[in-house]
């Protein structure tokens, strides 16, 4: 009331100096004392315009301020949105299914919406608070008294009609404007007050239902199935029709809801597509495609679309643990149509017709869980079902279990299958339905999940290898490599995610896993204080998972450059590796940093963490220090690389791998010698490969009988030319030590791989003594 009333005042002050009379009075003015002109008042009409202008440009840019920005349509755009949502989610809980699933999607939505409508609260606000400073920026043009004094001067008002005129329509056009925007934030702030209502209504009765539901599960719900009660031999009575339409719509709404994430995965899943749909071109046009077979490809060699379906599919259920039941089963269902087409020509037949068995009962189950009531017919059929599952569990899953490719998991997941069948065939007889529903339903999604993530695991190792085999190939590598050991060295930590999703999976099913989250969360995120250091246990494991996590991928990243362990001296590129040693340290560098930062750890404690360090360094840590620095500085300065041969004090011999303390040779004698690196920057080291891979080699050879030295070095030559070992390249050298009649000694030297000196030598030996000897001359080496 006080800002309406101070904007009538300027409006009527305003009214009153535009529309005042504008003519000069007609009367003798006054005589006035005669006064010094130095204390008269001395405003010019350069002061009353620069009053004015002062004035339009405060309307100006009240004016503009209060136009509405780009954020305030996206807000108000926003608000609109919200109100879809939250319409669709009210309408969907009128009439939707008592069912856990879907309640637990209804309630985790409609707390994003209330979290939504309190940010677009907050947004409203600070635009009132902005307009309220706009309006007194307008206000405060009173307290010019330039601008008054021309408002009160009658005269002078039609000296500056024009100019008043102008900053009038200022006046106005601003005011409506601020009229209006001020009525729209106070509609949609309005509207937003309703919705928080609303949605706190919708919370109280979702949590309602689930506080019965949790409750029903509990205590006996109905009759036992034996009992005379007309309750338990109720034969269905809803219309199946509805129900499925009221699923649909529920399905529909979370499809739309989470239509961001779901496009998100598929774009993501289109590019893993294409790259491996890229590394399979270049295997095929290059001639390598049919050496994939060599792999044990089971999936891939079968095309590329339907297996990274199933990595979607796998991703998706997981990612929806709170979606909606017939939405989450439906993906289930897709999912275990694909993984079906897949077996169909790799399975024996007893295998594939349990397999489609176990198919038929999970299907019969979600239909008689979505769209049958509950009475006699139903609860009968799911004893029927539970009694087949249990059969099936202790005959039938064993030809499944010969054909999976992790088959320990299996065996857990079968006596979770036996054993949450027994529980809800019990609790089905004793009146507790909901939760034997709850069991039935879990028993089979347990089962069958850890058969799509035993696939899973194996599509992921089959992309890996050929990544590995296909960038060997660009590197002109052919060999097949011992993929095997590979496979079961990478397959460990795909073992512990694959644990995770599956034991996720069981518990978002039983309906606990938001009760051990929120727990775990609680405890994780709990403060604990020893002396000035405050600390959570979220923040130590968040640390050490992630020093966890860059050590692994560390370990694993030369695979992704095709570099396996036992790689062949020859096959060694040099450049490469020191790209795959510096990505090393980068990944360990940026993996240490991101650790120290999620852990929490103040800066001002840090320090003092890193000058007990010092105190370390200076102390006992100075070689490990050291060793450290030399390994950074020997990746980036390059004096010898991973594959070298170099000799450093009494040692020599192939550099094997490069660490950030030691570095790894292998001798001849097949023995693995660890030198700090620290020492290989303080001594000489002798590299003979630093710039090549050839060595000079020298034999020393005597021929015996009637020729010419002429003739001797054609024979030698011939010989070395036809020799694939031998670097023909640089041209060979003889040079004769002694000549006498029938008699020639000579030193042959010529350049060949050092990874394969002996064997040169060897051969060139058993070559040249070939030769000569059928020209009828003796050649002793």
């Amino acid at each position: 009331m006080i800002q309406k009333r101070n904007y009538i005042y300027l409006l009527a002050l305003l009214a009153v100096f535009f529309y005042a009379p504008l003519t000069y009075s007609q009367t003798t003015p006054p005589k006035t004392e005669t006064k010094s002109k130095l204390f008269e008042e001395t405003t010019t009409d350069s002061d009353f315009l620069m009053a004015i202008e002062k004035a339009g440009e405060v309307l100006e840019s009240a004016h503009n301020d209060t136009e509405f920005d780009g954020n305030s349509h996206h807000l108000f755009g926003d608000i609109k949105r919200t109100q879809s949502k939250l319409d669709l989610i009210l309408a969907s809980l009128k009439g939707s299914n008592p069912n856990v699933r879907n309640q637990q999607m209804y309630g985790i939505v409609l707390k994003e919406i209330e979290q939504e409508l309190d940010e677009q609260n907050a947004a409203i606000n600070a635009r009132n608070l902005a307009l309220e400073k706009i309006k007194n920026r307008v206000i405060d043009l009173r307290k010019d008294k330039t601008l008054m004094v021309l408002i009160k001067d009658t005269i002078r008002r039609k000296q500056f009609k024009q100019e008043l005129a102008n900053l009038k329509n200022r006046y106005l056009s601003t005011d409506s404007l601020m009229t209006k925007n001020q009525g729209i934030l106070n509609t949609n702030k309005r509207l937003t007050v309703e919705r928080k209502i609303a949605v706190s209504n919708a919370l109280i009765m979702v949590d309602t239902k689930l506080e019965k539901s949790g409750i029903s599960m509990l205590k006996k719900e109905y009759p036992a199935l034996w009992s005379t009660d007309s309750t338990a031999k109720k034969i269905v009575g809803q219309n199946i029709k509805a129900k499925i339409i009221i699923e649909e719509n529920v399905a529909a709404y979370y499809l739309s809801y989470r239509a961001g994430g779901l496009i998100t995965l598929v774009l993501l899943m289109g590019l893993l597509s294409w790259y491996i749909a890229r590394n399979l071109k270049y295997l095929n046009n290059n001639g390598h495609a049919e050496n994939l077979s060599q792999f044990n490809f089971k999936y891939l060699n079968k095309g590329v679309i339907i297996p990274v379906a199933v990595i979607g599919l796998n991703i998706a259920v997981v990612s929806n643990l709170y979606a909606p039941a017939m939405f989450i089963e439906l993906i289930q269902l897709a999912l275990l149509g694909l993984l079906t087409f897949i077996f169909k020509s790799s399975w024996s037949k007893i295998a594939m017709r349990n397999w489609v068995l176990l198919l038929v009962l999970f299907l019969v189950l979600c239909f008689l869980d979505l769209f049958i009531a509950v009475g006699f017919i139903q609860r009968c059929a799911f004893i029927i079902i539970n009694i087949l599952g249990i059969r099936y569990g202790f005959v039938q899953l064993k030809s499944i279990k010969d054909q999976l490719y992790i088959k320990g998991f299996f065996k857990w997941a079968t006596i979770i299958f036996i054993g949450l069948n027994i529980l809800a065939l019990l609790n089905n007889l004793f009146g507790r339905v909901s939760l034997a529903n709850m069991l039935s339903l879990t028993a089979f999604i347990s089962l069958t999940q850890i058969v799509a993530l035993s696939v899973l695991l194996k599509i992921v190792l089959e992309i890996i290898l050929l990544q590995i085999y296909t960038t060997r190939v660009k590197r002109g590598i052919e060999k097949i490599f011992d993929f095997e050991s590979l496979s079961d060295t990478l397959k460990k930590p795909f073992i512990i995610v694959i644990t995770y999703m599956w034991v996720v999976v069981i518990a978002s099913n039983l309906n606990f896993w938001e009760s051990l989250r929120t727990g775990l969360a609680a405890l994780l995120s709990h403060p604990n204080t020893i002396g000035s250091i405050t600390f959570t246990l979220g923040n130590i494991v968040l640390f050490f998972i992630i020093i966890w996590m860059a050590h692994l991928l560390q370990n694993y990243v030369a695979y992704f450059f095709g570099e396996i362990d036992d790689e062949n001296e020859e096959n060694v590129n040099k450049r490469q590796h020191s790209k795959l040693l510096i990505t090393r340290l980068v990944v360990l560098i940026s993996g240490y940093l991101l650790a120290v930062a999620a852990s929490g750890m103040p800066l001002d404690k840090l320090s003092i963490l890193l000058g007990a360090l010092g105190v370390g360094v200076g102390l006992g840590l100075q070689n490990v220090v050291n060793n450290f620095v030399s390994g950074i500085i020997l990746i980036f300065d390059k004096p010898i690389q991973i594959g070298d041969v170099i000799n450093i004090s009494s040692e020599s011999g192939r550099v094997k791998s490069m660490g950030l303390r030691t570095t790894k040779i292998n001798a001849a004698n097949g023995a693995e010698i660890i030198i700090p690196n620290g020492n290989l920057l303080s001594q000489n080291i002798t590299n003979w490969t630093y710039t090549d891979n050839f060595k000079l080699v020298e034999i020393a050879i005597e021929v015996t009988g009637d020729i010419m030295p002429e003739e001797i070095n054609a024979i030698v030559l011939e010989s070395l030319e036809s020799m694939q070992l031998v670097n023909n390249t640089k041209t060979p050298q003889l040079y004769y030590t002694a000549i006498s009649e029938g008699k020639f000694n000579l030193q042959v030297k010529f350049w060949c791989s050092i990874y394969r000196t002996e064997e040169t030598i060897s051969s060139a030996r058993q070559v040249l003594f070939s030769n000569f000897k059928a020209k009828g001359l003796t050649l002793s080496t």
